[in-house]
């Protein structure tokens, strides 16, 4: 391999491990599906798991730049999970996600550090808007975030 070669495969790698590491955690596999699918479409790296116990067992804690999570989960829930992060150091911009209008739960996810708490059904928009501002994305760079052609 030559030495252009071999920088192009570098450029490429960084690229993938550049890109910011969305997880989604969510009970309801068809929320994951379309959560991973439009993420995709932006070219993200994403991880989905169906409970907040998986996540914690993944090994991706590190890895993840922004955290999609649903608030009422069997098992641990959102808040639980959110709580825990904090606990444990570990201050990954969260986004949480429900089906339900739960005032205190989304006073008291915004109030531990969450960046945005979205009812379903939100709109991608509404998604990719809270995507932004949890990697601190502005301008043309968040216009453009990893957007390919689906």
């Amino acid at each position: 391999m030559n030495n252009a070669q071999h920088s192009e495969l570098q450029r490429l790698e960084n690229g993938v491990a550049g890109l910011p590491g969305i997880s989604v955690v969510d009970d309801d596999e068809s929320v994951r599906e379309a959560i991973y699918d439009l993420m995709d479409c932006m070219g993200l790296r994403t991880e989905v798991f169906s409970s907040a116990q998986d996540f914690l067992n993944s090994g991706d804690l590190r890895d993840t730049t922004c955290l999609i999570v649903d608030v009422r989960m069997p098992g641990m829930s959102g808040l639980e999970l959110q709580s825990h992060l904090n606990a444990a150091g570990f201050r990954i911009p969260i986004i949480f996600i429900s089906a339900h209008d739960d005032g205190e739960a989304k006073s008291r996810a915004l109030g531990a550090g969450a960046i945005d708490f979205l009812k379903k059904p939100f709109s991608e928009d509404a998604l990719l808007g809270a995507i932004r501002a949890s990697l601190n994305i502005e301008g043309d760079v968040a216009d453009n975030l990893g957007r390919k052609e689906c």
